[in-house]
């Protein structure tokens, strides 16, 4: 796991350091620049696998005509390596080194031979070329700029403005109303016009001031396979303990100190219990907890690590502890960021960190098993949408008139054009867009619902609502959303994250599987469900889903209040953010005088005030 840097034309050696310096925690155990004819490479390097000096990046072949920076992972390099066997000069027993003679090998071709997370780039010394690639689900972030004289790519954004003194700041519109909207900013844009994000599953290539990007993998055209309906229950939980034990298993590979993030809930604890099936040693476990109970998780986490006899590790802290983060929050993400679970994420991943230097965690097994409500609500208003527009209104008017939150969200969605502009509006994090808008910033960009509906185009056909819920939250929120949390918080303390349930072979076969394996009744994660009843007793992990949360409404109006007072006097910023200062001042005060709870797109306000 590393941080990794490059421009190919005009710069020097000195930008690509001080580049380097803005991510160092990213890597802190080595750091080099490479100055190439027509390009520079820089790399800070996390040790994680051959940690001898001479698997240090940039890392050059023994033919000299090729250098690559790699960030990340290639879990069954060891295979990889007997492949391509023949006369290759090996060096080191590292995966830089097997990924960088796959490219020469394969080429392009090599990217769907890779089981692992990562961002790379392979500079090509006789061809004068650059050849860049993010893994399939974009666990790794890579961040470029390209102007038709200058590329530039970073780990991130923030490292790119140092690389590239030049580059503009002005905001990009479509990302923000993306942000104002779903919290999180989509691929390939990113806050500025001027830097883009390489979209997961998508490799770029550099040539003659000329870049050209193209998409390796997707899950998202692979149909259901409606005979696995039929299918013995037993064969599919046989099939899957399988699968997901091996992903598992790849990412047990490490010549460092390793260890598992613990909720207790189906995910975590499934991860850690094939971790200790294959480890000869007890497996660390790392869970925080927290004195109010309506966010304490650890005792669930307790009885799992009893269960698998695993060297647990508790911290339990006050909810105001959390606050302390705020600095690190602001310096590591580095565009707006609306997830606020990043705080006790970071503060798992530094607690985890005093102790190993790598941890399994477990995201992804929702949007690909089903977990989130959202799924079986999308299937259950689906019908809804053979209707008439004017029928749903009806529809919608009728659930409006009952005065509770749940069935005014309804009447919201029903009122929707159609099911995907429904789930964008589910999955949203402003319920009320007319508030905090600017009339001008609505006229001038296009709404979630419009991406959501262009991308469902392009799924495989006959998938059910719920289905497509699924792959659009995988496309766009896993990503962009979640797994950006996960890696900027690891990586804030140098510590490296690991995802199994995200493994390729467990995404392609989850997208075969039909619904009814996944989603049924009340019951969400059906078939994952009950492969983890097979490693720890269901009265143990069996409990509703709780989440990494924080007081956020409660420390809106007390620990954070002053910052946030601060930042919402700028009319002048709101306005130049396309905002609506008086919308914003109203919930404001709704907020603090408890007449109704705002907190949701108050934070999401916030944090693109503390940035931009």
């Amino acid at each position: 796991m590393c941080g990794i840097v490059g421009v190919v034309g005009a710069s020097d050696q000195r930008l690509v350091e001080n580049a380097l310096l803005t991510i160092q925690n990213r890597g802190p155990d080595g750091r080099r620049v490479t100055v190439l004819d027509g390009a520079i490479l820089g790399h800070t390097r996390l040790a994680i696998i051959d940690l001898n000096d001479a698997a240090s990046q940039p890392f050059e072949s023994a033919c000299g005509r090729y250098v690559i920076a790699f960030n990340g992972e290639i879990y069954n390099f060891s295979e990889l390596r007997t492949e391509l066997a023949g006369d290759i000069p090996w060096r080191t027993h590292s995966d830089t080194e097997v990924l960088l003679y796959a490219h020469i090998r394969w080429g392009k071709d090599a990217l769907t031979k890779l089981r692992g997370m990562f961002a790379y780039a392979v500079w090509d010394k006789r061809d004068k070329s650059l050849f860049v690639a993010r893994d399939r689900l974009g666990v790794k972030p890579l961040y470029f700029h390209n102007d038709g004289h200058t590329f530039g790519f970073a780990s991130r954004p923030r490292a790119l403005f140092e690389l590239l003194p030049q580059l503009s700041r002005e905001i990009d519109l479509q990302a923000l109303r993306y942000y104002l909207e779903s919290g999180y900013i989509p691929a390939p844009h990113s806050i500025h016009k001027s830097i883009r994000k390489l979209k997961p599953g998508h490799y770029l290539v550099v040539r003659d001031g000329n870049a050209s990007t193209h998409c390796y993998w997707s899950m998202h055209d692979i149909p259901t396979d409606e005979s696995l309906a039929k299918a013995s229950e037993q064969d599919l939980l046989d099939e899957l303990d399988s699968i997901v034990e091996r992903a598992v298993r790849y990412r047990m590979i490490a010549d460092v100190p390793l260890g598992a993030f613990l909720s207790g809930g189906i995910d975590s604890s499934l991860v850690t219990a094939y971790m200790c099936k294959n480890s000869a040693q007890p497996i660390s476990t790392f869970t925080i907890g927290f004195d109010d109970p309506k966010f304490d998780e650890s005792h669930h986490a307790a009885a799992v690590a009893k269960y698998l006899g695993t060297t647990h590790h508790q911290q339990i802290l006050q909810a105001s502890d959390l606050l302390d983060l705020l600095p690190t929050f602001q310096r590591e993400y580095d565009e707006p960021f609306f997830d606020y679970s990043a705080f006790p994420t970071m503060a798992v991943a530094r607690f985890a960190r005093s102790k190993v230097k790598v941890a399994l965690s477990s995201d992804g097994g929702d949007e690909i098993f089903g977990g989130y409500h959202y799924y079986r609500i999308a299937q259950q208003i689906d019908r809804l949408y053979s209707m008439p527009l004017a029928l749903r209104s009806v529809a919608a008017g009728i659930a409006g008139i009952v005065p509770t939150r749940q069935f005014g969200l309804l009447a919201s969605t029903l009122s929707k054009r159609d099911s995907s502009a429904a789930f964008a509006f589910m999955r949203g994090v402003s319920k009320d867009n007319q508030t905090i808008f600017s009339a001008d910033l609505k006229a001038a960009t296009k709404p979630l619902s419009d991406l959501f509906r262009e991308r469902a185009s392009s799924f495989a056909e006959g998938l059910s609502a719920a289905e497509r819920a699924m792959r659009l939250d995988t496309l766009f929120t896993l990503p962009d959303g979640y797994l950006q949390k996960v890696d900027v918080a690891s990586m804030a303390f140098s510590l490296e994250a690991r995802e199994p349930l995200l493994d390729h072979e467990v995404l392609e076969w989850g997208a075969r599987l039909p619904l009814k394996w996944k989603i049924r009744g009340t019951t969400s994660k059906y078939l994952l469900r009950k492969v983890a009843y097979r490693h720890i007793p269901k009265s143990i992990i069996d409990r509703p889903k709780q989440g990494f949360g924080v007081p956020m409404s409660s420390w809106l109006r007390n620990g954070l209040k002053s910052w946030a007072t601060e930042l919402l006097q700028s009319r002048s910023a709101m306005e130049r953010l396309g905002l609506n200062y008086a919308g914003i001042q109203r919930l404001w005060a709704e907020h603090q005088s408890c007449r109704h709870d705002h907190h949701t797109i108050l934070w999401t306000v916030l944090s693109l005030l503390q940035y931009a």
